[in-house]
């Protein structure tokens, strides 16, 4: 996944985006309401975790913007605010979880897990595609009830193709959200990737198109 944090305190923000980085996940970030407000609308993001307290402009007007613009990004609300009323003002703004701090980072990454899949796969914890089954949870693929063994990498771009399925997506694409966070990213890494994914669920499922991208149909 990829994840926006809009956190003021540096503490939290330091744990969080460890825990998310170590867990595989790709992590943004912001101390500032209005810079967050901003990267959530210029970017595509699978969750963002909005703090409440911000300096500035707070969680909940951000909130309150973001849905207005039609960002459908899940969301999950952080605060110190604990009451039933503060909770459904933020259920009511849009928000599509709320957690309280203090919190355990377990829960956290529990909630946000899924609201991944409902948000990718309308609730189900598995999708179907073609003749390939994905097993959200324990990240698996098969092939006509054969488990295939994936990389972490092969996992996360097929899940992508698939998210985005009868649409062609782009090698840009592709990099921003599978490698935006590591420094050096071998020029040809997507088309190796691409390679060795379709040698292990077959070359039919996702369709090349020279100089634009790549796409999977769900025929």
């Amino acid at each position: 996944m990829k994840i926006l944090i809009i956190e003021d305190d540096a503490h939290i923000l330091s744990l969080l985006t460890r825990g998310f980085s170590e867990d595989g996940h790709l992590v943004e970030s912001s101390m500032e309401g209005e810079e967050g407000e901003y990267m959530a609308g210029e970017n595509a993001y699978d969750i963002i975790v909005l703090d409440w307290m911000l300096p500035g402009k707070n969680g909940l007007k951000i909130l309150q913007s973001l849905r207005q613009k039609k960002i459908k990004t899940p969301i999950i609300m952080l605060t110190a605010k604990g009451e039933t009323e503060d909770k459904v003002a933020a259920l009511r703004a849009g928000a599509d979880d709320y957690l309280a701090k203090p919190f355990a980072y377990e829960e956290l990454l529990a909630r946000i897990g899924a609201l991944y899949r409902r948000s990718a796969m309308e609730g189900s914890n598995t999708v179907d595609i073609q003749n390939i089954t994905l097993d959200l949870d324990a990240k698996t693929v098969q092939k006509e009830g054969k488990v295939l063994l994936l990389s972490q990498k092969e996992f996360e771009l097929l899940l992508f193709l698939v998210k985005h399925k009868n649409s062609m997506v782009t090698n840009a694409m592709i990099e921003e959200q599978l490698w935006s966070n590591e420094t050096a990213v071998n020029s040809n890494v997507i088309q190796v990737t691409i390679y060795h994914l379709r040698k292990k669920i077959g070359k039919d499922l996702i369709r090349s198109f020279r100089g634009l991208g790549y796409k999977i149909e769900s025929r």
